[in-house]
């Protein structure tokens, strides 16, 4: 780790000490979460990705070989598809793993105020078990459109379908852990929704 680095990490620190005794709670969650995602793809990602793209290849080639649509070649982090037209070999690469968005999504659950230390460590687990079984499934119905259509339907599997698919799972996971989780717990003078207290 180079000193710039180090240097950076101690002012985030030290800003977010000055937020936090301040109780600027908005701009303490920003620059935390903005922060920790940085310092999270500098640091973590490196050693994160080559993992979870042979994990991902690995899942996802399970139940291509249980359909018989596709092969794995997890310890390449790649997928042989074979079509009418041919064969096309998917590389599950550095944005196909998941690791941004589940760094995304654990950078703002950390800095999120609404739960208390061990709800955020269950939210953390289940949310990146969640990330990476829609990833799963993403990669599996692309895959099972290019075996089913022919190779030229690579694109719109890929862009467009499997997108919608991810996101749609991802959004999800954050209005359930994030807009959800808000409403049931804020409190308007006395009045507010939380009945578990």
């Amino acid at each position: 780790m180079s000193i710039a680095i180090i240097l950076a990490l101690l002012l985030w620190v030290y800003i977010l000490s000055v937020l936090r005794r301040g109780k600027l709670d908005f701009w303490f969650f920003i620059t935390g979460s903005v922060g920790m995602f940085v310092f999270y793809m500098i640091l973590l990602q490196p050693l994160l990705t080559v993992p979870l793209q042979k994990a991902v290849a690995a899942v996802a080639g399970l139940f291509g070989d249980i359909t018989g649509m596709f092969e794995s070649y997890f310890q390449q982090g790649i997928l042989f598809v074979p079509c009418d037209t041919g064969a096309i070999s998917l590389y599950i690469d550095y944005e196909c793993s998941g690791i941004i968005e589940i760094g995304a999504y654990l950078s703002l659950l950390v800095f999120f105020g609404v739960y208390s230390i061990q709800e955020k460590i269950v939210l953390s687990v289940l949310g990146s078990i969640g990330i990476f079984c829609a990833n799963i499934l993403r990669i599996f119905i692309i895959g099972s459109l290019i075996h089913v259509c022919g190779s030229d339907i690579y694109f719109v599997a890929h862009t467009i379908i499997g997108r919608i698919v991810f996101y749609g799972f991802t959004i999800l996971l954050y209005f359930y852990v994030f807009t959800r989780g808000q409403i049931k717990r804020q409190r308007i003078g006395k009045f507010h929704y939380d009945i578990s207290e």
